[in-house]
């Protein structure tokens, strides 16, 4: 997004111009440039995926069978 060009909208009093370029923001899709990102940096392109074939959540849960629950005191 454009700070300045939303600054700018604002202070004119376009509404209707600042949430277009708000719009655009949320619509700006930055997947395919984390992607490459990622892949330059020796990562692997989804880290969604990474994540699930890690089995990191599965060894957590099974840490925690017997543990004690966290709560708000005595």
């Amino acid at each position: 997004m454009d700070q300045k060009a939303l600054e700018a909208a604002q202070q004119a009093g376009d509404v209707l111009g600042a949430r277009a370029i708000l719009m655009d923001a949320y619509d700006t899709d930055v997947r395919p440039m984390l992607r490459e990102v990622r892949g330059e940096m020796n990562l692997d392109p989804d880290p969604m995926a990474a994540f699930a074939r890690s089995g990191y959540a599965e060894k957590v849960a099974a840490e925690r069978v017997g543990g004690q629950q966290a709560g708000w005191g005595a």
